[in-house]
């Protein structure tokens, strides 16, 4: 019995672990979506009787698949503390952590229910090889984080010295200056804040250029990996 459910909650090569699979998909999606009518304000409460009645369909299932999944594991301790074992859980905690309390007033729980959209990650072959790729570029990833913080700190220093005297309301500290750093360095640009002197100016412009590559960079790095993962993929 173990085995049969086994191979068709796992994701095998046979009819049934497909219409297992294709069929946790759709309600995710009908979840997501139901979950966005939700916020639609002024709704009848037939609306949202039927969007009740969708949220509990779909918490029940997604705990029979959360229980089978823990019954079905050689190492159900690695198992529930795995990642799909996390998201898993957390994809129907806020339904039991709010029973008898309206939903609509536990904001944060409500946002834990997107965590389903991350369950997707188990049947999606595209995601699953953009995860592996960026568990191959890891450390290329870390490096790349590591020198964007430098920079934005760098950045922040450096336009606080410019502008601080000119507008000390904006750019009163280092901290402050942080959030220039930032939408500058990513070529946001928002325009909340902007430099007003000839020094502060030609600082953004270098802060510009290195934003430019910056935004490149891991484009780069996760293209690459991307291609190594198909490749290893091919080859298994």
């Amino acid at each position: 019995m173990k085995r049969y459910l086994k191979n068709i909650v796992e994701l095998n090569d046979n009819p049934k672990s497909r219409f297992f699979a294709y069929f946790i998909q759709i309600l995710i999606f009908v979840s997501i979506v139901s979950f966005s009518f939700e916020t639609v304000p002024d709704l009848e409460p037939k609306t949202r009787s039927l969007l009740r009645g969708i949220e509990i369909v779909c918490v029940i299932v997604f705990t029979l698949e959360y229980l089978l999944r823990i019954y079905v594991a050689d190492k159900k301790t690695k198992f529930i503390f795995s990642f799909f074992g996390i998201i898993d859980f957390l994809a129907i905690l806020p339904f039991y952590l709010a029973l008898g309390v309206d939903l609509r007033s536990l904001r944060a729980l409500r946002f834990l229910r997107l965590f389903r959209m991350l369950k997707l990650m188990r049947y999606n072959r595209a995601i699953k090889h953009f995860t592996r790729a960026l568990v191959m570029a890891k450390e290329e990833i870390f490096l790349f984080l590591f020198v964007t913080l430098i920079l934005i700190y760098f950045s922040a220093v450096g336009i606080y010295y410019f502008e601080n005297k000119a507008q000390p309301e904006h750019f009163s500290s280092v901290f402050d200056s942080l959030w220039w750093a930032i939408i500058t360095l990513t070529t946001v640009g928002y325009g909340d804040v902007y430099p007003i002197t000839v020094g502060g100016r030609i600082f953004t412009f270098f802060i510009l250029m290195i934003g430019l590559g910056i935004v490149a960079i891991p484009t780069g790095i996760i293209s690459s990996a991307l291609t190594k993962s198909v490749d290893k993929k091919e080859e298994d």
